[in-house]
């Protein structure tokens, strides 16, 4: 048993009670001002050299004062839990039951929080922070605003990480990239009469209605295209009309699209222009718009390319190693998710990134939310040996 592992054996305890503390503590987008707090706390007490929060809400320890900086990164705000009596145990009760942590955020990634906490505290005790600057970020409104958060932090600290690793649950196993993301709004555009002389109007939901099909069958042709695939879906539809009597005068659909690598921008622009070609309707990227627990405004452009890291960079030979000095054997597989994370920030800054979190990615969101204890425990002991290894 190798140095790491016998470090993390002793703190095991403290560790899993942590991210019972976590999940006991509700922390929705927007309203993270307890857990920060008991995050700053925590690694206070574990003699971070620096625990700054920024005035978006972030909170990030630092350890050890070197050239080499490398972050990792968890968000701590999770969506909500409506139907807790359908819960098997209550969402914010931190309950553990054959080998599994229960409760919102227990995936959605309050256990990488602990790890990772955990794990770079450790890394001082051990010594491993020589030459290095070691940064445990804990970010905010992630589930809305994918990035902003690391986008700010970045600023506010002005610094520039060399690694980032995000922490998002992938079953502990190396993640190597995700998805792209385009959140877009479609309007189209009608002229409002009276119900009893429709003939007179045009009607802006009629207008919506092909090119409603036609999102349709594009989604369809991209789930159809061999190896990876994208998406599209609309999400929400509305209009407005003078009144329940009136012929609607504008109609709005938001078009959720996920890419894979090898889309561009410009492709996605084609894309939209060719579902409204013909019709009288506008797009625009569905930007939105929120407040931090802080008080701070928030505005995300939600259109964010695929990204992935190549197996043979440095930062994923380092990953590779640390992961077959813990496990004890080669990766295998590796995860890209479907999803977008707080890595579209130092990807789009030309940063190294690359994903590592206990639990799988498939809870996240759900009832009955539920990580493996032991995969908390080894995310902290990878992300110890990490450390040592890069």
């Amino acid at each position: 048993m190798n140095t790491i592992q016998k470090a993390v054996n002793q703190i095991q305890s403290d560790l899993i009670e942590f991210a019972r503390d976590l999940v006991r503590t509700k922390s929705y987008s927007g309203d993270e001002r307890a857990i920060i707090h008991l995050i700053e706390k925590k690694m206070k007490q574990l003699y971070y050299d620096d625990v700054t929060v920024d005035s978006m809400g972030n909170i990030v320890g630092r350890i050890g004062n070197g050239q080499d900086v490398l972050m990792f990164d968890s968000h701590v705000d999770t969506v909500a839990a409506n139907d807790p009596s359908k819960w098997r145990h209550d969402p914010f009760g931190g309950v553990i039951e054959d080998g599994m942590l229960y409760g919102r955020g227990s995936v959605d990634m309050k256990s990488s929080v602990a790890a990772s906490i955990y794990a770079v505290a450790m890394a001082k005790t051990l010594g491993l922070d020589s030459g290095k600057s070691i940064y445990v970020s804990c970010t905010v409104m992630e589930e809305d605003c994918d990035g902003e958060n690391l986008k700010h932090l970045f600023k506010a600290l002005d610094i520039k990480p060399d690694y980032v690793i995000i922490c998002e649950p992938s079953a502990n196993k190396i993640a190597i990239g995700h998805k792209g993301k385009a959140q877009i709004s479609i309007k189209t555009h009608g002229v409002s009469a009276h119900g009893s002389a429709p003939e007179k109007g045009v009607n802006a939901i009629y207008e919506m209605a092909e090119i409603i099909q036609r999102a349709e069958k594009l989604n369809l042709e991209l789930m159809n295209k061999e190896g990876a695939r994208g998406t599209l879906v609309i999400s929400s539809i509305s209009s407005i009309s003078a009144s329940l009597n009136a012929v609607p005068s504008e109609c709005d659909v938001y078009l959720d699209r996920r890419m894979v690598p090898g889309e561009t921008k410009d492709s996605i622009r084609q894309e939209i222009e060719h579902l409204i070609k013909g019709k009288n309707a506008t797009w625009e990227v569905g930007t939105l718009h929120r407040n931090s627990w802080t008080g701070m405004d928030i505005t995300y452009e939600p259109f964010h390319l695929a990204w992935e890291i190549d197996l043979n960079h440095e930062l994923s030979i380092a990953c590779i190693d640390a992961y077959r000095e813990i496990f004890g054997h080669d990766p295998g597989k590796y995860e890209f998710w479907d999803f977008s994370t707080n890595a579209v920030t130092p990807v789009s800054m030309g940063i190294p990134t690359i994903g590592f979190g206990p639990g799988e990615s498939k809870m996240a969101h759900m009832r009955n939310e539920r990580c493996e204890v032991n995969q908390i425990v080894d995310a902290c002991r990878f992300y110890a040996q990490l450390i040592q290894t890069i």
